[in-house]
Formats: structure tokens, C-alpha cells, sequence
């Protein structure tokens, strides 16, 4: 298994000889107007460079997923780029009504028992905030990746730590974990995905697993930076097992 962070919420996984591209933003620096009611109104989205070229993030990718269609997660630059005819995958039939409607071909709902070249992606659920902020946020998921040849993968996606993401864990005792961190909000709302402490339940709950948090410094509406946490993870005894990547960065397992 290797997993790659892109940026934001984007990666490269290879996983049982297959290669997949998880929740591609892909325009350049600057290119979309940052979200409103949040900090950051004098920065456009996003508020970084890609690592690499997107004609290398694209070369030799098997399949695509995409969580939800939020702007970070499924933007313009993607579906311009994106070959037409590619595997897709998304969370719900309204979501694949509206990415068919961008002209993909073969575009399937995650369910709990897809799989894709011997490869189980298993949907699993998630929060995007808590309280009244879903009602704008909307429905989000995370997948877990299972293989007889490799160890078992979850992306946790857009989501706040809740009983749900316990009961995955708990499910699937996940060898490494993908948690979006960054504690991106609005002005009001609170938290649309994990802060400090989410991201230490996630620890406490898997403490054989190893965590990689991505979702950082991306779009405007950030409030936890990588220093902070990687500050947060050192007084709590947990850097061992928590991974805070640059954008770019590759981890092997």
C-alpha cells in the first residue's frame, strides 16, 4: 500500500496493484473564490499550489472516489481533467445523477459490499459537523479499503469524530487511518471536521493504528494549522503513531 497526499482532501492510494484517486480538487492556486461567513475572505481557494503536476497525479489512475461534491472535494479543474470513461465512484444516487450529468460514463454508488478488482471498498458513514450545520453541510462518507494481500485501509472522509466513526473502527479494526483534519468552519456552526481533540479519540480508539491527517491549509476556512497539531500530538505522547503530511508526501505500508 501506498498513499499519497495530494492536498487538501485529495490522494493518490495504490492498493492491490490498482491505483485510485480519492476526492480530486485539482485547479490551480487561487482559482475559486473562498467560502463565505469564514475566515480567509481576502484568500481564493485553493490557498496552495498542487505538489506536482496534475498530468502526474493523473498517469496510470485506475478508478476514482469521490466522497461528496462539495468544491474541495469534486471541483471544475477535476471534472475537465477526469477521462470521461474512467471508474467512478460516489456516495449516493443523487450524487451519480449529478456527476453523470458532467458527462462520466461509468459512474457507481458505494454501498457496503462493493468491490472493485478484488478489492472491497466498503462505504462507511460520516458527520460533516455537528447540530444545525448539517442542514447545510449535507451527507458525506468514508470508505474502507480490504484485501487478503494488504492491510486494511480507512478513509475516514468529511467528518467530526461521533459514535459512528467509533462503531467503523470497531467494525473493521483499520490498520491505517485517513482522518481530514484542519477543523475547518464557518463563523457559526462549529467544527465541519476533526480538531485536536476528534483526531485523539480517533488515537484512543485505534491505538494500534497508524493515523495520517490531511484536509490542512488548504481552503480558506481552516482553523487548525500543522504545527498546531503536530505541537497537540507531541504534549499528548501520540506522535508515534500520528503522521502530519506536507502536501506531496508518500507514506509506504
Amino acid at each position: 500500500m501506498k498513499i499519497k497526499h495530494i492536498r487538501n482532501a485529495t490522494l493518490l492510494v495504490e492498493y492491490a496493484g490498482r491505483k485510485i484517486l480519492i476526492d480530486p480538487m485539482l485547479a490551480e492556486k487561487g482559482t475559486y473564490p473562498p467560502f463565505p461567513d469564514s475566515p480567509r475572505q481576502d484568500q481564493n481557494n485553493p490557498l496552495v499550489e498542487l505538489p506536482t503536476s496534475v498530468d502526474d497525479i493523473m498517469k496510470d489512475v485506475d478508478a476514482v472516489i469521490v466522497t461528496h461534491l462539495h468544491l474541495d472535494h469534486f471541483d471544475d479543474a477535476a471534472k475537465d481533467v477526469l477521462p470521461k470513461d474512467i471508474q467512478l465512484f460516489v456516495q449516493n444516487e443523487a450524487d451519480r445523477e449529478e456527476v453523470q450529468s458532467a458527462g462520466f460514463h461509468h459512474v457507481e454508488v458505494l454501498t457496503e459490499q462493493t468491490v472493485f478488482e478484488d478489492i472491497e471498498l466498503i462505504k462507511t458513514d460520516g458527520q460533516h459537523g455537528r447540530g444545525e450545520i448539517l442542514k447545510l453541510a449535507g451527507e458525506v462518507c468514508g470508505i474502507v479499503f480490504k484485501h487478503p494481500e494488504e492491510q486494511t485501509l480507512y478513509v475516514a472522509g468529511d467528518t467530526v469524530w461521533y459514535e459512528a466513526v467509533e462503531k467503523e473502527i470497531e467494525n473493521h479494526q483499520p490498520d491505517i487511518i485517513v482522518v481530514n483534519g484542519g477543523d475547518n468552519q464557518f463563523h457559526q456552526g462549529g467544527s465541519l471536521v476533526m480538531g485536536k481533540e476528534d483526531i485523539h479519540s480517533v488515537a484512543k480508539a485505534a491505538p494500534n493504528a497508524k493515523i495520517i491527517v490531511v484536509h490542512m491549509e488548504a481552503v480558506n476556512h481552516w482553523t487548525l494549522s500543522r504545527n498546531e497539531l503536530r505541537d497537540f500530538i507531541h504534549q499528548e505522547g501520540i506522535s508515534s503513531n500520528i503522521f502530519v503530511p506536507e502536501d506531496g508526501d508518500s507514506y509506504s505500508y
